[in-house]
C-alpha cells in the first residue's frame, strides 16, 4: 500500500475491457442475478453505482444484495451444510486471508485479472481481489469544537477535549490507536502489539477514556452521533464522514493522523452457485475505470496506480492515500489478526466487562 501513486499507460486497460466483454457474453446465460453481501450503507450504495449497475448494463446479470457485520460464521455455517447462499462477498482482510485458509472461498484466477502490474503490492490474494482502500480515522463537529483537534493524542485527551468518544465495539484498530497515542511508532505498532507486555500497554491506554467511551457496531452510526451531540469525537470509517459532509452537507472534518488503512476484498464463497458469474464480476470491478468511477461516490481509494490519472484532482484530496493524509498512516496487519484476533477478542470482551 506504500507503493508510489504514478501516472500510466491505459492500453493495458483497453485490453482488458474487449476480453472481459467476451467473457460477460458468454456468462449471461448462466445466472440472472448474484447474491452479494456487503457492509451496507453508504459503501453498498456506492458500489451499485461504480460496480454493480455498468455490469448488469454490460451482461444483463443483477444482483440482490444483504449487509451484515463481517465475520466468517454465517459463511462456515453455509460451508457446512453444503447449501451456500452466498455467490460474493465482501471481506474484511483478516477474513479474507481466514476464509481462504479454511477452504471457505474458491481460488481467484489470476489470469482472468489480465495485467496485473498497476496493481498495488498485496492487493490480490489467492482467494480475493481488493475492491478498494478504506480507512479508519477520527471525526467532530467543527460547530463544536473551537480548537480542532489535529492528532491521535487528541482523541485521548479528555482535559484538552473533555466529551464522550466514539469507538468501534472491536480491539481491531482501537488496541492500534491506543499504542500509537500511547508514543508507539507505526512501525512498531505490531511488534508491540504481538508480545502480552504490548496488550497489557494498550489495554492500560484505553483505561484512560473508558469512562467516555460510546461504543458503535454498525457503520452508519458514527455519523449519527455527532449529529446528536452523543459524542465529542468518534472513531469512523473515511467513507461514512465524507459521505455525510458532501451529500449530507455536515459540518464534519476526519482527522487523518493515525489513520488505519486497509484493502477490502471481493471474495467467492466455495460452492457458490452462481460463483463463475461472481469471478467474472470481479474483473470488471477490478478495471481502472471501475475503481476511478468509486471515488465519484464514495471516498474510497482504488488498489490499482493506473486508476488515479481518471480521478478528479480535487477529489484525490480525499482519500485516505493522499500524499497530506497518509503521513502518519499505519497499515493494518491482516496476518496479524488473522492469527491473534480470537485470543485478543476474548481479553477485549473481559475488559468490557470490568
Amino acid at each position: 500500500m506504500k507503493a508510489t501513486l504514478v501516472r500510466t499507460g491505459l492500453t493495458g486497460i483497453a485490453g482488458l475491457t474487449l476480453a472481459a466483454a467476451s467473457l460477460f457474453a458468454a456468462t449471461a446465460h448462466a445466472a440472472d442475478t448474484i447474491s452479494v453481501v456487503t457492509f451496507g450503507g453508504a459503501y453498498e450504495a456506492a458500489a451499485k453505482k461504480a460496480f454493480f449497475e455498468p455490469f448488469t448494463a454490460a451482461t444483463g446479470i443483477g444482483f440482490s444484495t444483504e449487509s451484515y457485520d463481517g465475520g466468517l460464521a454465517k459463511l462456515s455455517a453455509m460451508e457446512q451444510a453444503k447449501n451456500p447462499t452466498w455467490d460474493l462477498i465482501d471481506l474484511e482482510s483478516n477474513d479474507a486471508i481466514t476464509g481462504c485458509d479454511e477452504g471457505l472461498l474458491r481460488k481467484i484466477d489470476r489470469k482472468s485479472l489480465g495485467n496485473t502490474s498497476d496493481f498495488i503490492p498485496g492487493s490480490i490474494m489467492d482467494c480475493a481481489v481488493a475492491a478498494m482502500v478504506w480507512s479508519t480515522v477520527y471525526a467532530y463537529d467543527t460547530t463544536k469544537l473551537k480548537t480542532p483537534p489535529t492528532t491521535i493524542n487528541d482523541f485521548f485527551d479528555l482535559k484538552k477535549y473533555p466529551g464522550k468518544r466514539g469507538l468501534r465495539k472491536s480491539p481491531k484498530v482501537t488496541l492500534e490507536w491506543a499504542l500509537l497515542a500511547d508514543g508507539v511508532k507505526p512501525a512498531d505498532v505490531y511488534k508491540v502489539l504481538g508480545t502480552p507486555a504490548g496488550v497489557d500497554r494498550a489495554f492500560k491506554k484505553l483505561d484512560t477514556i473508558k469512562p467516555s467511551i460510546v461504543w458503535w457496531e454498525a457503520g452508519a452510526q458514527p455519523p449519527q452521533l455527532l449529529s446528536d451531540g452523543a459524542v465529542v469525537m468518534t472513531q469512523a470509517y473515511n467513507g461514512r464522514i465524507d459521505d455525510a459532509v458532501h451529500k449530507d452537507h455536515k459540518p464534519f472534518e476526519s482527522v487523518w493522523d493515525g489513520q488505519v488503512y486497509d484493502f477490502e476484498w471481493w471474495g467467492i464463497p466455495m460452492g457458490a452457485k452462481n460463483g463463475d458469474a461472481a469471478a467474472k464480476f470481479i474483473v470488471s470491478a477490478s478495471s481502472a475505470k471501475s475503481y476511478a468511477d468509486l471515488t465519484k461516490y464514495i471516498a474510497y481509494a482504488p488498489p490499482r496506480k493506473d486508476a488515479i490519472p481518471l480521478i478528479a484532482k480535487d477529489r484525490l484530496n480525499d482519500l485516505p492515500t493522499a500524499p497530506a493524509n497518509f503521513k502518519h498512516a499505519l497499515q493494518i496487519n491482516a496476518s496479524f489478526w488473522a492469527d491473534n484476533a480470537d485470543q485478543i477478542n476474548k481479553r477485549f470482551q473481559v475488559w468490557l466487562t470490568q
